[in-house]
This record gives structure tokens, C-alpha cells and sequence, in this order.
């Protein structure tokens, strides 16, 4: 089969009018041939730079030339000595601006399609009951993780292979964190992907606890004084939504995404089960990011007609281009350059409408996105029974309010070195979204590893 080296073997994916009735996985995968074809794009650099925009540092060439040749458990192995996540990485990573953005092949043509083939290795390996290879020996210490996340999770397999005692603590019923409550069905399929990498992190040795919410079942300082645990990884997320403050923000029909994708995802509401969320007609989802996204196209799949409100331009959009693009496929309305100014609600308390006024970009703000600037009288109003805000979250403050000595920012961010995850209070560390703030998995997945390196030479050093 010759192979044009300068193009992307086509991944196939759902219909888009299809997809917008269901919650079935959007991008159907590559097949064998398919990834060995794509594979064999790969130059093998010597200097890789794909693996420096990766944040767990896979060794992406190494695992690729094994797909090349047909070694998918190899391939594997590979990732999984950097990656405990491979499958959900391989479907939701922003590739585009980490690994796939440095690939050498992009540069006069496409790049390699490094998560998707992160993906088949992943899914064949499950296929045919590969596991991750197990540590060696046990060392008999004790490690608590907080959360069971992807920094959490990263942490904990991370920590089993160096060889400790790994219980994981979660506050909600099933373990995932964001990756069971955030992300859709449609893009992360929950019983397929997800609980077959918690499955991983089991065989690893790691213990999951569910329903302890530390602060309140237990605190850090109880784990520390009275549980024998030497040190512990706080990667609770950061699950505080944020609103506008805009008038008609309490009427009935506003949701949070969190709350909207919690009852959807972890919940089961889209299919009828009891935990009751407003079905609407006409959703208005204020937000430019990849939650925005993910809540808008479950809006969409509940059966309602779906407006993107977003105060910057398409440019600034944070919000992967994947999934703009999925969005846009399946009939999501894009309102850009627009603000809300107020929620309408008729006179039982439930949302009628929304009133919005359009923006114009003036100069960049301190993140160095262009800030948006009102346009006086440029106001009208969207009906909707249903308005979604996604404008970002907050760790919870718990953790932090009923540990002595745990340093917290203005943002009631917990403050830790970012090379080792280390806190003001010693034995304690910290990662992920409770210390950025949300961000991405992978990033999340980053700090988890640094944060066992850093556990690690802790312990070490004490030992």
C-alpha cells in the first residue's frame, strides 16, 4: 500500500446528524492496518520533539516504530511506563498544541496523528487483555492519594511502581474524577475506556476508597497522625463553579456545566434515570472553552436547539479545535463577540430568555487575549427556557480549610512547587486542578508524576 507521507491516514468517525441523537463515541478509531499505515509516517527522529510538548514525557517515537511493526503490546508497554492513562489521553488530549504541534512531519505536511495512535495501542492492548507491567517489589510505606482524577490516578499508578503502599480517596461513588463526572459519554466512554484504566491502576496494587470526602470523613492531618500514612497527594480537582453575577443567574433553568455534566455523565439523567435535569427546547451555554463544548453538544443530544455565547472571537476561543469543529458538524449556533447582561424569567422563576449585548475586542488583558469591550445599544434578547454557564472553576475549599498549615492562594488554589509538588506542609503535596486551577487532563497527569517523583525522593530521603 504506498502511503502519501505528507497526509494524515483519514480517521473515521460517526455521521455528524447521526451522532447529534446519541451518546455513542464520535471518532471510531483507527483499525490495524490503518495505524500501521499512520505509523509509518513517523520519521523517528533522533531530537524528538514531540516528546518535549508532551507532559509526561512518553517516549512517542519508540512506541510508534513498534505499531510500525506490528508489536502492539511492545507499543504498549512503551506508554504505559509514562502514561497511566493512555486510552483517555489518546481521545482527549489537545495534541494539536503539545506533541502533534512539534512533530517535525508537520512542518511541510500534516503531522503525525500521535493520539490516535496513543489510542489504538491503548484499546488493543484492553482488547486482548494486556495489563501495565507490575512493580517488581512492595516496600511496605504507606501513601495517601486525595482524588481519584487524573493527577490523582497518574500519582497513585506512578507511586505503585516505585514500589509503595497506594490508597486513593474519593469523595464521590465511582472513581474517575472529571473523566467520569466532566467529559460525555460521546467523547469518553465510561465503561470502556474509563473504568478499564481505573481497572489498570488497581492491577498496579493500587486501593480506591469511594465515598470519603476528606475535610469531613476524614482529615489530611488524621491520615498523617493517626492512619500511618508518610505523606500524601491532594489532586481533588477543582470542582467550585464559577458564575457571572448577572441578574436572574438563581432562577430555575440556570445550571453550573459541572452540575449540568454531573447529572448527565456520572449520573445517568440522559437516560431517564432518577436524578431529574431540565430537558430544554432552547439552550443558551455561555462560555468559550472545552467544557462550553462538552455541555452544549449534550444539550444538543437531549433534543434541544444549542446557542455558544462567547465574548471573544473564534481567535481567542480556548476550546480544542476538534471539538469546535464536531460542534459545529452537528448544528451547535455560535453567537461569538457576545456577553449576557441579564437572565429573563417569567413570573414562576423559570428562565424565559436571556438579554445579550455585542462585544468588540479592545486591548489584550493580562493573560494577553484581547480584552472584550461592550458596544453601547447593541443589546437584544435569545429566547431559552435553559441557560448553561461554563465560565471556569474553583477548587473547593475544604481540604485546605481543615488542613493547619496548607498555604492556599487568592484563587483558594493550594500553592505548590511545580517540579515536585511539594506544600508549605511537609509530607503533604499537591497537583493538578486544585493547584492551576482547571486546566487539562494531561496537564493534570503531568503534575500527578512530577508530584510522585517528588513523594518519592520525599520518602527516600527519609528512609
Amino acid at each position: 500500500m504506498s502511503v502519501d507521507v505528507l497526509k494524515r491516514v483519514p480517521i473515521k468517525e460517526q455521521d455528524p446528524k447521526e451522532r447529534a441523537q446519541n451518546f455513542e463515541e464520535v471518532c471510531l478509531g483507527y483499525d490495524e492496518a490503518e495505524a500501521m499505515e499512520e505509523a509509518s509516517r513517523c520519521l523517528n527522529c533522533k531530537n524528538p520533539k514531540c516528546v518535549a510538548g508532551c507532559p509526561v514525557s512518553i517516549n512517542i517515537p519508540a512506541f510508534i516504530e513498534k505499531i510500525k511493526e506490528g508489536q502492539h503490546e511492545a507499543a504498549y508497554q512503551i506508554l504505559s511506563e509514562s502514561s497511566t492513562l493512555p486510552a483517555v489521553c489518546g481521545r482527549v488530549c489537545p495534541q494539536e498544541s503539545q506533541c502533534e504541534g512539534q512533530c517535525i512531519r508537520g512542518i511541510k505536511g500534516e503531522p503525525v496523528s500521535i493520539g490516535k495512535l496513543e489510542r489504538f495501542a491503548a484499546d488493543w492492548a484492553k482488547a486482548n487483555g494486556v495489563k501495565p507491567e507490575p512493580p517488581k517489589e512492595k516496600n511496605g510505606r504507606k501513601v495517601a492519594v486525595i482524588g481519584s482524577g487524573p493527577a490523582g490516578l497518574t500519582c497513585a499508578g506512578d507511586l505503585a511502581k516505585y514500589g509503595y503502599d497506594v490508597t486513593i480517596f474519593e469523595a464521590l461513588h465511582e472513581a474517575g474524577g472529571v473523566l467520569v463526572y466532566g467529559i460525555p459519554e460521546f467523547r469518553l466512554p465510561k465503561d470502556a475506556v474509563v473504568k478499564a484504566e481505573v481497572e489498570n491502576v488497581r492491577s498496579l496494587g493500587v486501593k480506591i476508597e469511594t465515598d470519603v470526602v476528606i475535610g469531613k470523613s476524614v482529615t489530611i492531618d488524621e491520615l498523617l497522625e493517626k492512619e500511618g500514612f508518610e505523606a500524601i497527594f491532594i489532586g481533588s480537582g477543582a470542582g467550585l463553579p464559577r458564575f457571572m453575577g448577572i441578574p436572574g443567574e438563581q432562577a430555575n433553568g440556570v445550571f453550573s456545566a459541572n452540575e449540568f455534566l454531573t447529572r448527565n455523565n456520572l449520573m445517568k439523567a440522559f437516560k431517564g434515570h432518577d436524578t431529574p435535569i431540565k430537558r430544554g427546547e432552547k439552550v443558551v451555554v455561555v462560555g468559550g472553552g472545552n467544557v462550553a463544548m462538552d455541555a452544549a453538544r449534550t444539550a444538543l443530544r437531549l433534543g434541544a436547539e444549542v446557542h455558544v455565547v462567547y465574548r471573544r472571537s473564534e481567535k481567542e476561543r480556548p476550546a480544542r479545535v476538534e471539538e469546535v469543529h464536531h460542534a459545529k458538524e452537528e448544528g451547535i449556533i455560535f453567537d461569538l463577540l457576545q456577553n449576557p447582561k441579564e437572565i429573563l424569567v417569567d413570573e414562576n422563576g423559570w428562565v424565559k430568555g436571556i438579554r445579550i449585548i455585542k462585544m468588540e475586542l479592545g486591548e489584550p488583558d493580562e493573560s494577553g487575549r484581547r480584552s472584550p469591550v461592550e458596544i453601547p445599544g447593541s443589546e437584544y434578547e435569545i429566547d431559552c427556557d435553559t441557560v448553561i454557564m461554563s465560565l471556569g472553576t474553583s477548587p473547593n475549599p475544604l481540604i485546605s480549610s481543615t488542613t493547619a498549615g496548607l498555604d492556599v492562594n487568592k484563587r483558594k488554589c493550594i500553592i505548590a512547587k511545580e517540579a515536585t509538588g511539594a506544600t508549605s506542609k511537609e509530607a503533604v503535596f499537591a497537583g493538578g486542578d486544585a493547584v492551576s486551577g482547571a486546566a487539562t487532563v494531561i496537564l493534570a497527569m503531568g503534575a500527578g508524576k512530577a508530584a510522585a517523583k517528588g513523594i518519592h525522593e520525599y520518602l527516600s530521603a527519609k528512609a
